[in-house]
């Protein structure tokens, strides 16, 4: 299934930032005085490093990569996906659960690979259950850590954020003597804490939770296949399937 751009968190972000810089620009400050590449380099870069020390690499990365997901999230089709599970059961109501070893060449997700081969291999159902309870869980989890990463730079970035104003403060107060220099320094000073509360509650938090809503609909989605494979294992008639199925799409 091909991926479709969320829209409303490109609104949703071009929203935020144009109000930001539209009071700004209302209030009579310049939009230049917000670009101060040192209290940029000093909360993000500041950020990216904290994260980095309370995260394992596999975790890092698996947050990182999760990140497109906000604007282009995992495609998931739930009547295309009961239409295919409705058919695995007619294919096995006629002919056997043998007679699905012929869909494994077709499917790309390891979890429904797993899923009807177990099948295939005739498997109690009870014990399917088990394993693949066992896969959803395991999944969910690594995907809630990388999901974290961000709701961890968004607790961060804020402090960061004071530490450079603390910092823009002290080269204030080397320099009073050279009034010349005491305007950039009260800049950064100030810029820097708007960066750390601007990335933190505009975007770090809200792609945190963003993407925390869409593993819990990836799991929906495994627990829908789960909820099929079973019916067929158990013989159940594939309009009754079709029928609890749908319950998860609503």
């Amino acid at each position: 299934m091909e991926q479709a751009v969320d829209r409303i968190s490109l609104l949703g972000l071009g929203l935020a930032l144009a109000a930001i810089l539209l009071g700004q620009v209302l209030e009579g400050g310049h939009l230049g005085s917000l670009l101060q590449p040192t209290a940029f380099l000093i909360v993000i870069g500041g950020t990216l490093g904290a994260v980095m020390l309370q995260s394992s690499l596999s975790v890092f990365r698996e947050g990182m990569r999760m990140g497109r997901w906000v604007f282009l999230p995992p495609a998931f089709d739930a009547d295309l996906l009961i239409a295919q599970i409705v058919q695995w059961a007619h294919v096995a109501r006629r002919e056997g659960l043998l007679a699905l070893e012929a869909q494994l060449m077709n499917q790309n997700d390891p979890f429904i690979l797993k899923g009807l081969q177990l099948l295939v291999d005739g498997i109690e159902p009870e014990r399917l259950r088990e394993i693949m309870e066992v896969e959803i869980d395991q999944r969910e989890h690594e995907l809630k850590l990388g999901a974290k990463i961000w709701e961890a730079a968004g607790g961060y970035a804020p402090t960061i954020g004071i530490l450079g104003a603390v910092m823009g403060l002290i080269h204030v107060m080397e320099n009073l003597s050279d009034p010349s220099k005491l305007g950039a320094g009260i800049a950064v000073a100030f810029v820097a804490t708007i960066y750390g509360v601007g990335a933190a509650n505009l975007v770090f938090l809200p792609v945190s939770k963003k993407l925390l809503a869409l593993v819990a609909r990836q799991v929906r989605m495994r627990e829908m296949m789960l909820d099929g494979m079973l019916g067929i294992a158990n013989g159940d008639n594939p309009r009754i399937i079709e029928s609890r199925l749908q319950a998860y799409g609503r």
